[in-house]
């Protein structure tokens, strides 16, 4: 049975899979730049400048992309957990069992990850605010986009008090605020050698401790933007819009929203660059820019995928929404490339490229992952993390 055969019996659409193909870019062109350089500094760490085209890639990436896909990705776990409450429903079967049963693999995924791939994941996060989403499961529509709203705008409200805080700092307490920035520096120190030198095993002690010593501060910074697509995306499927993409609803957005949102996204892309570590208050400003944009470029983009859902299925189109179908294998898959490509264990490049040679080979990386599932899908249902999840989320029944 052909993907398009397949989504038919199922009563399934193109649309949610090419958004979650979308989002899979996206994160490999992010998420990059903290697998191949110290976090805190990111491109500019040790002493290296960006300029000309690296600066250009690195601006792309901070405009296009940065707070855009993983609102997408959210936007998405929030339509399949409407979708997998539908299917209960429609089978008549209990959905509260198999949802924790379902978190609960998250939570040995995300682990996964954390140990063996990537410090930043974020199938724990997922996995910890899937929790508060069940509490919202009867919600109506309205309810949802109120509440979404709501835990958005304290999403934006932390990271502009973090850019204040910044700016009191350097402001009137300039020594403190070199500690930190030394600080960070050892940090940034710290990641060159273990990712630059140390075997696996130490590897793997340095991600867990950074991560767990880093998940509050995670939190805080993408757990409420998390939150909130969760419930966007729940109010899609209420509403039956995410079901349509010729629904009303996404020629504006991909005609008013989305040049808002690049708008806000490109102004903050260009400080983040021209900053300098997490303590430029330039550099946090440009964070609350692109927060702030983020809700318009993301619903803009949905509006442009609607757009390319529209048109009759060709082989492109079919090939890339048989690529998200199957995200959490995609996802786990760039993590484990790019652990191998930058790790001392590994074929050892971490801070060796330049920014747009990293954002390059993240590209590469991203089309390789979601090809591999694409024509996995051909010969097989499900995608192999997706089959591992599913048996242990029913425990074995279809």
């Amino acid at each position: 049975m052909t993907y398009l055969e397949e989504s038919q019996a199922a009563g399934r659409e193109i649309f949610p899979d090419l958004a979650r193909a979308w989002a899979l870019f996206g994160i490999a062109l992010v998420n990059v730049g903290v697998l191949s350089w110290p976090m805190m500094d990111s491109y500019h760490a040790d002493g290296a400048t960006v300029s000309g085209l690296d600066e250009v890639a690195w601006f792309g990436v901070n405009a296009l992309f940065l707070m855009k896909s993983y609102s997408l990705f959210s936007f998405m776990f929030g339509v399949g957990f409407a979708y997998q409450m539908q299917s209960a429903e429609r089978r008549g079967v209990g959905f509260a069992g198999r949802y924790w049963r379902r978190i609960v693999g998250l939570l040995a995924f995300g682990a996964l990850n954390i140990t063996c791939f990537f410090i930043g994941d974020i199938l724990v996060i997922y996995a910890v605010l899937g929790s508060i989403l069940f509490l919202f499961r009867n919600a109506s529509q309205k309810t949802l986009i109120v509440w979404g709203s709501i835990i958005y705008g304290v999403q934006i409200l932390v990271i502009s008090v973090l850019a204040f805080m910044m700016y009191l700092g350097v402001t009137f307490a300039p020594e403190e605020m070199v500690a930190a920035t030394e600080q960070f520096a050892e940090a940034d120190a710290k990641a060159l050698e273990i990712f630059g030198s140390a075997g696996f095993a130490e590897t793997v002690a340095y991600r867990v401790s950074q991560y767990l010593s880093g998940f509050p501060f995670m939190m805080l910074v993408q757990g409420f933007g998390a939150l909130a697509f969760f419930l966007f995306g729940l109010a899609a499927v209420r509403s039956g819009v995410i079901a349509r993409a010729s629904a009303p609803i996404w020629k504006p957005a991909r005609r008013f929203a989305l040049p808002v949102g690049l708008l806000l996204s490109s102004a903050g892309a260009w400080l983040l660059v021209e900053g300098h570590g997490m303590t430029d208050p330039k550099m946090m400003l440009g964070l609350v820019l692109v927060t702030i944009g983020s809700p318009f470029s993301t619903f803009g983009y949905l509006g442009l995928i609607a757009k390319w859902a529209e048109a009759t299925p060709g082989p492109v189109t079919v090939f890339f929404a048989r690529g998200g179908t199957s995200s959490l294998t995609a996802y786990l898959m760039q993590g484990l490339i790019f652990s191998l490509l930058f790790s001392a264990y590994g074929f050892g490049y971490f801070a060796s490229l330049t920014a747009a040679q990293t954002i390059g080979v993240a590209f590469l990386v991203a089309l390789l992952s979601v090809a591999f599932v694409s024509f996995w899908r051909i010969g097989f249902q499900r995608g192999p993390m997706e089959a591992i999840l599913r048996r242990w989320t029913y425990l074995g029944a279809r």
